[in-house]
C-alpha cells in the first residue's frame, strides 16, 4: 500500500490558504498549522493585525482568485460585498487628480478582508484532505539524520476550551511551506539545522495609517469611493474611503516619515482636514462612525534572500510575507499572494513531469529561485516609493532604479491630462500587464516632453 503523502503550511492567513488550495492538487493529506482559532463568523483575529484596515484585490489577483475557487466572487457578493466600476475611483494622484474615464479593467470587489478570509477557509473546508490544525505554534523544523531535508515540524498545541492545557506533537510531512508572515522563524531554524540564515534588505519609510468605519450616509456617500495619494518628500499624508459588505465605508488615513495619523476622533478629522484636497475631511466631519479607530505602523519592507544560500534543505518552500513583505499601503500583498500559489502551483507540476514518482528532489530550490524573479516589480515598485521620503531607512537605490523613479515621476505628470496614459498606468498597478509599457514610444514621447515644466516632486 503506497503511502499517504503530506504537505504541512505554517500559517492560515491568505498567503497560507491560497497555497493549501493548490497543495490539495498535489498531495494526499494537507493540514495547515495556525497559532489563532478561526473565528465561527467573519471577524478579527489577532494574527492579522491590519485586517481592520484598508484591502484592495487587484484585477490579477482576482483573477487567479476565481480560477482558484471558481465561484468566489459571487459568494462575496451575495455576502454583501460591493462591486466598484474603476470609472467611479476619483484618484488624487502624486500630480493632481487623474482624468476620470472609463478604463478597460474589470470590476473590483470591495470586502473587508475578514470576510474574503473566511469565505476562502468555508471553500477549503469542503475538501476532505485539508484539515485546519487551530491553536498550534510551530517550534522548529524536523530534518533528517543528515540534515540535508526537512521532514515536518514540532508544534505546541493550546487546547481551545481550556488554554493552559498544552500539548507538544512531532509532524512529519513531504513539504513544509512557511507562510507564517513576517514573523517567520524559518531563518532561526535554519541556522539551528546548520544552515547560514538568509540576508535581509529591509526598507522603511514609517509609514503609518488609521482607519475607521462608517455609516454609508449623507455626504460620505456623495463623495465615495475616492484615493488620495502621497507624493513623498514633499506630501507625506494621503487617505481613501472605499465601500465594503454591509453598506458600509471604510476611511483610511496613512502618513510616511512617522507623519503618523492620530486614533483619536478630533485628530483623525483634522487629519484628513490637511490633505492636499479636502474631499475626505468634507465627507466624514460629520458621518456617523461604527467602529474605533484602528492604527497600524507595521510597514516596512522587508526581503529575505533564500535564492542567494549557498545551500538550502529539501522539502521547504518559504512563500508570502516570510519571504517579501511590503508596505500594506500600496494594496500588493493579497494579489502576490496568490501570485505565489499559482507558482507554487506551476513548479510542483513541472517538478511531477522531472519525477513521475512524486520526488521532490531540487524543488525547494528552484522554486525559490523562481519567486524571487516573481517579486521582484512588486518590491520594485514599493521601494521606489518608500525611498521617497526623506527619513526612509534601509538599502537606497542605486542610480540606474533612481533614473527609472525620475521617469515614473513624469510619467505620473502626463496621466493627469492623457486618459491613454492612465489607463496604461492602471493595467501595471493591477498587475495585468508588464512595467515596460511605460517605455512605449507613445508614452516615452510624452513623458520626455514634461522635463522643462517639471516640477510636482522636485
Amino acid at each position: 500500500m503506497q503511502r499517504e503523502s503530506h504537505a504541512i503550511i505554517i500559517g492560515g492567513s491568505l498567503a497560507g490558504l491560497l497555497a493549501s488550495r493548490v497543495l490539495a492538487k498535489h498531495f494526499d493529506r494537507v493540514s495547515i498549522v495556525e497559532r489563532d482559532f478561526f473565528p465561527e463568523k467573519p471577524a478579527p483575529r489577532p494574527g492579522i493585525p491590519q485586517s481592520r484596515h484598508l484591502h484592495i484585490l487587484l484585477n490579477r489577483g482576482k483573477i487567479i482568485l476565481e480560477q482558484l475557487f471558481p465561484g468566489l466572487e459571487n459568494e462575496l457578493v451575495a455576502a454583501g460585498a460591493p462591486r466598484l466600476d474603476p470609472r467611479s475611483i476619483r484618484w488624487f494622484s502624486p500630480a493632481g487628480w487623474a482624468p476620470l474615464f472609463s478604463p478597460d479593467l474589470n470590476d473590483l470587489i470591495m470586502f473587508s478582508r475578514d470576510l474574503l478570509d473566511w469565505q476562502i477557509r468555508r471553500r477549503l473546508a469542503e475538501n476532505t484532505n485539508v484539515h485546519f490544525l487551530e491553536g498550534g505554534t510551530v517550534t522548529g523544523l524536523l530534518a533528517n539524520a543528515s540534515r540535508t531535508e526537512v521532514a515536518g515540524v514540532s508544534v505546541r498545541f493550546r487546547d481551545r476550551q481550556n488554554p493552559g492545557n498544552i500539548h507538544e506533537q512531532n509532524l512529519n510531512a513531504d513539504l513544509v511551506v512557511d507562510a507564517s508572515g513576517k514573523v517567520s522563524q524559518t531563518p532561526k531554524w535554519l541556522k539551528k539545522l546548520g544552515y547560514i540564515p538568509p540576508q535581509e534588505t529591509v526598507i522603511n519609510a514609517f509609514v503609518g495609517y488609521a482607519t475607521r468605519i462608517y455609516e454609508c450616509s449623507g455626504k460620505l456617500s456623495d463623495t465615495a469611493p475616492v484615493f488620495v495619494s502621497t507624493a513623498p518628500p514633499f506630501r507625506t499624508r494621503g487617505g481613501g474611503i472605499f465601500p465594503i459588505e454591509g453598506n458600509r465605508w471604510l476611511v483610511t488615513l496613512g502618513g510616511g516619515d512617522r507623519d503618523y495619523p492620530p486614533a483619536d476622533e478630533t485628530g483623525f478629522v483634522e487629519f484628513a482636514r490637511t490633505l492636499p484636497t479636502p474631499i475626505i475631511y468634507h465627507a466624514i466631519k460629520d458621518a456617523k462612525p461604527l467602529t474605533p479607530i484602528s492604527s497600524y505602523r507595521g510597514t516596512e519592507n522587508r526581503l529575505r534572500h533564500y535564492e542567494r544560500l549557498p545551500r538550502y534543505p529539501e522539502n521547504l518552500a518559504v512563500i508570502g510575507h516570510a519571504v517579501c513583505a511590503f508596505n500594506p499601503v500600496y494594496g500588493q500583498g493579497m494579489t502576490v499572494a496568490a501570485l505565489d500559489a499559482q507558482m507554487l502551483d506551476e513548479c510542483l507540476l513541472l517538478q511531477r513531469q522531472r519525477y513521475p514518482e512524486g520526488s521532490l528532489k531540487g524543488f525547494s530550490r528552484q522554486f525559490q529561485q523562481k519567486l524571487a524573479k516573481l517579486h521582484t516589480i512588486p518590491w520594485t515598485f514599493a521601494i521606489s516609493q518608500d525611498s521617497r521620503y526623506r527619513g526612509s531607512e534601509g538599502a537606497k537605490p542605486n542610480l540606474a532604479t533612481q533614473l527609472i523613479i525620475d521617469y515614473m515621476d513624469l510619467v505620473l505628470k502626463v496621466l493627469v491630462d492623457d486618459a491613454k496614459v492612465c489607463q496604461a498606468f492602471l493595467e501595471v498597478l493591477h498587475m495585468i500587464e508588464s512595467p515596460a509599457v511605460f517605455f512605449h514610444p507613445r508614452i516615452a514621447v510624452k513623458a520626455i516632453g514634461q522635463l522643462d515644466n517639471f516640477k510636482f516632486y522636485k
